[in-house]
């Protein structure tokens, strides 16, 4: 009986070999790779070769094994910079679904550099709605996207925009950098963070992060609007469709 390897395609087989690199990209030789993927020593080694002339693969001259190439790299940098260039197109259809089903304004708060910006919004069709203001950066001590994003960001990142001066705009602002640091760790529990009224005292808004492949949070979905709509039973009925749409959005950045 012939192995499920034996009906596949020599283009099919070319994929396999590439893929068993991922995700370490570890060095494997050609009995390894043979055994791994249950596919004939002679036709593994072919295969190897002609990645290798195509530079999808790169051979190691002292072990004479495998491992990813340049231009397996090449286009895993065009993938990246294209989803980090789309992150706001890619949510636009989330965002806009997720404003329909909730009835509020819902808005995309995303990493720039080493800042956190507004970069998207969908306005709420209900009297006294809450409008965004595109491309502000934001101040992190306030508003509930940058709580979430820095909450489960990179150390390096997290410890740049706490060097922000923390800014009081009302008696609900938090100031301190030693609570906030206990509030990012109580946001890593929950997975949500909250804006009760701290930069607009009439404003509330929930947030969840975003992630891209590498588990990175690179933007955060928020609802907004006024405290006298976005009462805490709202809040709680919001937060599963909020998270689904955070979550749809990070598996097309393929997280």
């Amino acid at each position: 009986m012939k192995s499920k390897s034996a009906t596949l395609s020599s283009t099919e087989k070319a994929l396999k070999i590439l893929l068993a690199f991922v995700p370490n990209n570890y060095e494997m030789g050609t009995m390894e790779i043979s055994k791994k993927l249950d596919i004939h020593k002679s036709t593994v080694s072919r295969l190897l070769h002609l990645l290798t002339d195509h530079d999808f693969l790169y051979q190691n001259p002292d072990t004479k094994k495998y491992m990813l190439g340049r231009s397996a790299a090449k286009i895993g940098n065009a993938v990246i910079k294209s989803l980090n260039n789309s992150i706001a197109s890619i949510a636009r259809p989330h965002l806009e679904k997720l404003c329909a089903s909730v009835g509020e304004s819902v808005a995309l708060e995303m990493v720039s550099g080493n800042n956190i910006i507004l970069a998207y919004q969908v306005e709420g069709h209900k009297h006294l709605r809450f409008s965004f203001e595109l491309g502000e950066q934001v101040p992190v001590n306030v508003t509930a996207g940058a709580k979430t994003i820095l909450a489960f960001g990179e150390k390096d990142f997290v410890a740049q925009n706490l060097k922000q001066k923390f800014v009081r705009f009302n008696a609900n602002t938090i100031t301190s950098k030693k609570k906030y640091k206990m509030l990012l760790e109580e946001i890593r529990k929950t997975g949500i963070a909250y804006d009760a009224g701290e930069r607009y005292e009439d404003t509330h808004a929930v947030a969840a992060p975003v992630f891209n492949f590498e588990g990175i949070p690179v933007a955060a979905v928020v609802i907004a609007g006024p405290a006298f709509r976005l009462s805490p039973d709202f809040l709680e009925s919001v937060i599963d469709p909020l998270q689904k749409t955070a979550a749809d959005i990070s598996k097309n950045l393929f997280y």
